[in-house]
């Protein structure tokens, strides 16, 4: 590229990283209660699971949409939300924590790969660039880990 870009880059890789002005990824999960995986508080539209879900299949449909010529598109909104409102157990929780953290790592990684282009249109998409998803599951994930926060706080069951 003609410019250089290398600070945006680095507030772009903090911003997936998230946590610089409220709870991150890891602060939101840590020592979640395996009792609180299903659980909704009064009024509460989804449960920690379905928000964990919810975060982690959309994440990775943003990334292989990002970087995957051969993409094809989910359905809306069903294929976006879990059927069930609790994992079936704490393996599988843990297991979507995961998930979603190395997504947002492979996001990272792209993001700081100075030949990742980030103002071109993805071929595959309708005008997209990759900063554009950048900022979306940034935003997204932050939206929803939002929620998390404030359900766990709803049913006393976060520490921070």
């Amino acid at each position: 590229m003609a410019t250089d870009d290398r600070v945006l880059r680095e507030q772009l890789v903090e911003f997936l990283r998230l946590g610089s002005a409220h709870a991150d990824i890891e602060a939101a999960f840590h020592k979640f209660p395996p009792e609180f995986y299903g659980a909704k508080s009064k009024g509460a539209s989804h449960s920690a699971w379905q928000l964990l879900e919810h975060m982690r299949f959309t994440v990775h449909d943003l990334l292989d949409f990002s970087t995957n010529a051969e993409y094809v598109a989910p359905k809306w909104p069903e294929d976006y939300w879990p059927g069930s409102e609790a994992p079936a157990d704490k393996a599988e929780w843990d297991a979507s924590v995961k998930a979603l953290q190395e997504d947002m790592a492979a996001f990272e990684k792209l993001v700081d790969n100075p030949r990742s282009n980030l103002y071109a249109r993805i071929p595959w998409g309708e005008g997209q660039t990759l900063l554009r998803e950048v900022l979306l599951a940034g935003d997204h994930t932050s939206y929803h880990l939002g929620q998390l926060v404030a359900l766990r706080k709803e049913l006393g069951a976060w520490e921070g």
